[in-house]
């Protein structure tokens, strides 16, 4: 857990943070988020997501509360004051403080600025070495899930879900009964000949940063990327299949709604992605 906090341009005690009561993000979910993975003190893939919170940010008509370069020192800052060699960075951007009401303030606000840190969240290597289970249950959640929202309500219920039935993860299924995203992850499969299946980007899915890395690796290690939508059906019949996100790296899943996927055992397509 975070011992030092960043809040609106403060460094202070975890245990003494606070937000206004009035902050659109608490009152309405006002409001973006990132999460980071920092590795021996550094910032992972910092950059694409900087691009991803921009892009969230100017979706919602949101400013920054400081510049980039700012955001940058405030995180590495944070970083070095915790100590903080390996684990997570969270950031948290809303549009501020005032009184409540639907419609954007007609004054100008300054937005919201929290930043936490955790050395916790990452599975156990014993999850990478056997697999993991999904469940699955239907897509429930607004038409812009591009928008890295803090209004996270379906994703927490289908958690929880997974939590309940002794998964790892959900999986939501639209009405064409494909697979569009994990509750905080994206989905993929492999079919025969090692071609590797995962949902292209669009509003229906976040645009996962390890996707994107994990894409250009593949790519330039030979392996076939196929970027379409695939059935609940293919994933539970396909030959592996496997989960990403920036703390589960690239997470095997070998039992989906209790069939077994492929040998029941992390294959070898996922293990070498996963290397």
């Amino acid at each position: 857990m975070s011992e030092i906090t960043y809040v609106n341009g403060r460094y202070i005690p975890t245990g003494e943070a606070s937000v206004n009561v009035e902050d659109r993000g608490y009152q309405f979910s006002d409001g973006v988020y990132e999460v980071i993975a920092v590795s021996d003190f550094r910032l992972v893939d910092f950059k694409p997501h900087l691009r991803r919170l921009g892009r969230s940010l100017s979706n919602l008509d949101i400013e920054w509360p400081c510049s980039e370069r700012v955001l940058k020192i405030v995180l590495t800052q944070l970083i070095k004051r915790n100590r903080l060699r390996n684990g997570i960075v969270y950031l948290q951007i809303t549009r501020g403080v005032a009184p409540r009401n639907h419609a954007f303030p007609i004054e100008k606000i300054r937005s919201s600025l929290v930043v936490t840190v955790s050395r916790s969240g990452r599975p156990s290597a014993e999850k990478f070495t056997e697999g993991v289970k999904v469940v699955t249950m239907p897509e429930n959640r607004w038409g812009r899930r591009d928008i890295k929202s803090v209004s996270l309500l379906p994703n927490v219920l289908a958690k929880q879900f997974a939590v309940q039935n002794g998964a790892f993860e959900t999986w939501f299924v639209d009405d064409e009964q494909t697979i569009t995203e994990g509750s905080s992850t994206n989905a993929w499969i492999v079919l025969a000949g090692q071609e590797v299946v995962t949902r292209p980007l669009g509003n229906d899915i976040l645009a996962g940063i390890t996707r994107m890395k994990l894409i250009e690796l593949a790519k330039a290690g030979d392996i076939r990327i196929t970027e379409r939508p695939f059935t609940l059906d293919e994933a539970i019949n396909a030959e592996e299949a496997f989960i990403t996100s920036t703390t589960s790296f690239v997470m095997p899943v070998v039992d989906i709604d209790g069939k077994q996927v492929g040998t029941g055992k992390p294959g070898s397509v996922t293990n070498n992605l996963l290397a």
